[in-house]
Order: structure tokens, then sequence, then C-alpha cells
């Protein structure tokens, strides 16, 4: 049995609305209630610099959630104004991710690049309406007199260049007849502003680079605070949702939709972004990580990408229920990431069948066990439904336990096996340590020998004699070997963003990768199938997986150890 058979379509899942009463929604109802607008229309508008990742996970959830919502539409824009820095690899990654979170753009995809010419146009209309020049300072001394938050900046020598002057410059830029950095065009409007976004801002700069969709024809490129709001008025875009970091970019979004008199001008409105612990989500970091091979690319599932999560084995709807949960608000806040991982677990928990499989194996010898036989021993795959069907289990003299469920001279509190303790197999026989084989060099517990009683079979004894610990195994006959990679968390702190050496927080122990054995009925398990390894985790089957090479990636754990490892960690230093 594989998972997916369990699994309905994501796409087709309903979004958790548990969220539908934040201040968006509510602005958006009064609208529509007003008659300022008869239909919405929303738009996620990604830049093709890098692969998406949880933040912008919420951010497509909101989006398509309001347009779904309310009746309305959403696109999905590629805002790809800087050709130096996108490319279609990353293009093609954003539909995937999109698509694979559930929701659908229909034909509604397009590009900045596509509205170029219309872009050019509108920067001649505000050169000609004297609300733009070519400035030809240099980087550095645009940047002296751009001023501070708390003075005013300095007028450029050329601001004040006739219309005409402006016109053939700007014309020559497109030609291609200066080189980069010689010339930018600035919108003019108040270098004394408050705002320091207001300070004639650059519209246009020079870059001689091949772009993914245009190619060549272009070498001037238009700036993305211009390059964006007339893209939200040309699709009629009737509320531009965003994050936080563009709330004083408003004003500019305003300001040029006004100049240009546009026939649609969306509301900017502003919400949260998503913070995680542990996490990073700066796009230069996480390419950093990947260029310097910290990670092994951006679908490793350590990796906060969309990407990465998806390869770890989580689901779409699980991901969908996060955002919900969290929420939409104003003041910037940091989730838990055990929140996330909990959201995993409540979702795995309904679609994962129930198999067992050992990470780090001991060798059990059952000396009163027949040798040569092998029993078939009936498994459910989930222990509350019988709809999902049972499997069978061989069982024989020689089988595998995990080598952390036995120990030697165990504390009070230690109730797995030990010498002279009884325990019971999961769907098999009680079991009795009778002694201990060690390395006669190393000291090392190598096997144990124990016995069993014939009548407990199933996992109950007849005289009602009880057990206080149950423990998964593989019969060592039968059980296939198979690549299980340990996923922990990437960062050590809770805040690896904080101060500028993040790398310093990567944790040496985030991946480990292990020989595991697996009980026979996986053998015809496929890529993407989901499992829950009993008394260990959810486990999800890698795409590097090969028939006569199986490869597990640990979703998740069943319980959140981690915060509890690193709240002793840290009491302990």
């Amino acid at each position: 049995m594989n998972s997916e058979d369990n699994v309905k379509n994501p796409n087709s899942a309903p979004l958790d609305e548990s969220g539908s009463n934040d201040f968006i929604r509510a602005i958006i109802k009064e609208d529509l209630k007003t008659g300022k607008h008869q239909t919405i229309r929303t738009r996620f508008p990604p830049e093709p610099n890098g692969y998406l990742h949880i933040g912008h996970a919420k951010s497509i959830c909101l989006n398509f959630g309001l347009a779904q919502a309310f009746g309305g539409l959403c696109n999905l824009r590629m805002d790809d104004t800087n050709p130096v820095k996108e490319d279609i690899e990353y293009v093609e990654s954003i539909q995937e991710d999109v698509r694979w979170l559930g929701f659908s753009w229909d034909d509604r995809l397009f590009y900045a690049a596509d509205y170029f010419d219309q872009m050019y146009e509108y920067a001649e209309q505000l050169i000609k309406q004297g609300q733009a020049y070519v400035c030809s300072l240099s980087r550095e001394d645009t940047k002296s007199t751009r001023g501070t938050l708390i003075e005013g900046g300095q007028e450029s020598p050329y601001r004040n260049r006739p219309i005409e002057e402006n016109l053939d410059l700007f014309r020559r830029m497109k030609a291609g007849e200066f080189e980069e950095g010689t010339h930018v065009l600035r919108a003019k409007i108040d270098m004394n502003s408050p705002n320091i976004n207001m300070r004639d801002p650059a519209i246009y700069r020079i870059r001689k680079a091949s772009h993914h969709r245009t190619g060549d024809k272009w070498c001037i490129y238009p700036m993305y605070d211009y390059a964006h709001c007339i893209s939200d008025s040309i699709e009629g875009i009737t509320h531009s949702i965003c994050t936080l970091e563009f709330e004083n970019h408003r004003p500019l979004y305003d300001w040029f939709l006004d100049q240009l008199h546009v026939k649609c001008h969306a509301q900017q409105i502003e919400f949260a972004r998503l913070n995680v612990t542990y996490t990073v989500m700066s796009k230069r970091k996480l390419l950093f990580l990947v260029k310097e091979k910290h990670v092994r690319g951006w679908d490793d599932p350590r990796m906060p990408t969309i990407s990465g999560m998806r390869r770890r084995g989580y689901t779409p709807q699980a991901i969908r229920n996060f955002c919900a949960k969290i929420g939409v608000g104003k003041a910037e806040t940091t989730v838990d990431f055990s929140l996330l991982e909990y959201c995993v677990r409540e979702d795995l928990e309904k679609i994962s069948p129930r198999v067992m499989a050992v990470m780090h194996p001991l060798k059990v010898v059952i000396e009163n066990y027949p040798e040569g036989q092998v029993e078939e021993l009936d498994a459910p795959y989930h222990p509350d439904d019988p709809s999902w069907g049972s499997r069978k289990v061989p069982f024989s003299r020689v089988i595998y336990i995990e080598q952390e469920d036995f120990m030697e001279n165990p504390p009070k509190k230690f109730f797995r096996l030990a010498p002279g303790r009884e325990v019971r197999l999961r769907y098999g026989y009680f079991i009795k340590c009778v002694s201990v084989v060690k390395d006669p060099t190393t000291g090392a517990i190598v096997e144990l020998r124990c016995t069993y009683d014939p009548s407990t079979k199933g996992g109950n004894a007849p005289d009602n004699r009880r057990v206080k610990s149950t423990l998964h195994w593989v019969s060592a006959a039968h059980a296939i070997s198979a690549e299980a990679r340990l996923y922990n968390q990437l960062f050590t702190k809770e805040s690896p963003d904080e101060g500028k050496d993040f790398l310093s927080f990567i944790n040496p122990k985030s991946l480990e990768v292990v020989t595991c054995y697996i009980e026979p009925s996986l053998a015809t398990c496929k890529v993407g199938d989901r499992f829950q390894f009993e008394r260990i985790g959810y486990f999800y089957v890698d795409l590097d997986s090969q028939p006569n090479h199986l490869v597990f990636n640990r979703t998740i754990t069943l319980k959140d150890t981690w915060a509890k490892i690193q709240q002793k960690e840290q009491t302990a230093e």
C-alpha cells in the first residue's frame, strides 16, 4: 500500500479560512459593499531572482486566497526588471511552487517585461510634463546628495535640464549610446521630503545585459518601484498587497500613477512579513548557502524554500493551514518553527500509512524460536482505522531493533529492553533479554540473546501480564536496506539573522545519513510516497530513489524534540 492511495488532490482542497476576519478582508468587503469595486483582482508578483520560500507561501496563499474568497481573480506576474539577477530557472520554479501549493492563474501569467514599451512611453510622458530628468551624477555622488533620515538632500546639478535635452539623452540611453552608470532617469519630486523614497528616485538605469524574455532589445531597464505600480495598473489590479517594508514606498507608488493619470489605480495595502525561528529568509543569504555549497541546492530539504519543503515531504495543505493559522496583521512578529511542524504532523497523521523501519540496528537472536521458521504477522496500516487495510510482516529467529531501545544498565525510568526484562514486539510476541554479546576488542554491544513466549502472539499475554514498552523491529532475513536522511534544523540559533555572521550558526548535525532497514512491504514504494515509520517519524521517498536503492527523507519526527534539545543545551551552558 502506498501513501498516495489515501491522499486527495491537494489542488482541490479548500483553503483554510481561519484567518478570514483580518484587516485586508475587511477593506475588501467594504470596497465591494460601497461599490468602489464590482470585482477584485490581486496578483502575486515575485522577482525571478531566486527560489520562493515559506514567506512567499504566505503571500501566495493571501493573494490567491483573497481572490477565491471574494470571487475575483489573481494574476501571477514575474517582476523581471533586473536581467543581471534573473533566470528562466527561477521563472519555472516559481510556477511549479504556486501550482504545487494548489493555486491556478489560468491564462493570467504575466511579465513586467511585456510592458516595457508602455513603461518607456510613460517615462517620456513624465519627461514632457517636467516630472523626470536625466541625471549624470556618479553613483557615489548621487548617494552623497540623498541626505539622511533627519536631513534633506541636495538637488542634482542636472535637475533643471531642459525637457528637450532630457528627451534626447533618454532616447540615446535607449539606443545604447552610453555606458552603464553614466546616466539614470530620475523622477523630479522633492529632495527635502521626509520620505527618502520621494527624493528624486531613479526610474531607469542602463543595463547592457540580455533579458531572459526580451533578449537584447533593451539596454535600459525600469526600476522596481516604477515598474511595479505600472504593471498593476495595466493589469487592472484593485488591491496591491505587499509586505510592510514597502509601506514607505506607497507615496511613490501613488505619485507615479497620479502623474500618469492612469485609468486603474490600485490601493496598496501592507501586511507584516513572515519571520520564522531558526530560519533565514533573505534571498541573498539563501543564494549564498547554495553557491557556497553549505546545502545541496535550492531544494535541499533543510532550506526554507517551498521546493525544499516539498522535497522534504511537507504537504501543500500543511503549508496552507500554517499560513492560515498565523493570520495577517500589521505588527512584525516571529513565528515559532514548531507551529509549522505542528501543521505538518497534523496533515501527515491523516494520510500516512504506518510501517516499521530500524534506523540504527541492533541484532537480536531469539534462541527458542525455530531456525528456518518464518511467520507472516498481520499488521494494520492504521491502528484506529480498519479501512486502511493491512499487510503481512515476516517474523523470524533473527530480528533488528533500535540500538537506543536497549540499555545494559538502565536508569529508573527506562522501560525498554534490558537484561532480564520483557517487552512487546509490535504485532508480534513478548521477548525477554537473557544475555548480551559484546565485541571483545571494543566492548561494544553487538548482539542480544532473547527468548520469546509463543503464547503472546499478536502482542497479548493469556495471563494478562503487562509490559511497559512496545518496540518496532524488522526481520533481519527479510529487511531491505535503504538510505535514510535524517534532517534537523539548519541553524542552531533561534534568530540566525541577528548579526552578520549567520554562517556561524549552521547546525553541524542538520543532516545524518544512515543505512536503515525497512520492512519488505516497502519494496514497491515510489518517489513521493509518504509513511510514518512507527516510533520514529514521518518519511518521504526522495527523488534520488532507485528500484535497488531507496532513499527516505525524514520529513519530521513524531514529537518536537529539537526545541527541547536546544533548551537543554542552553541551560547547560
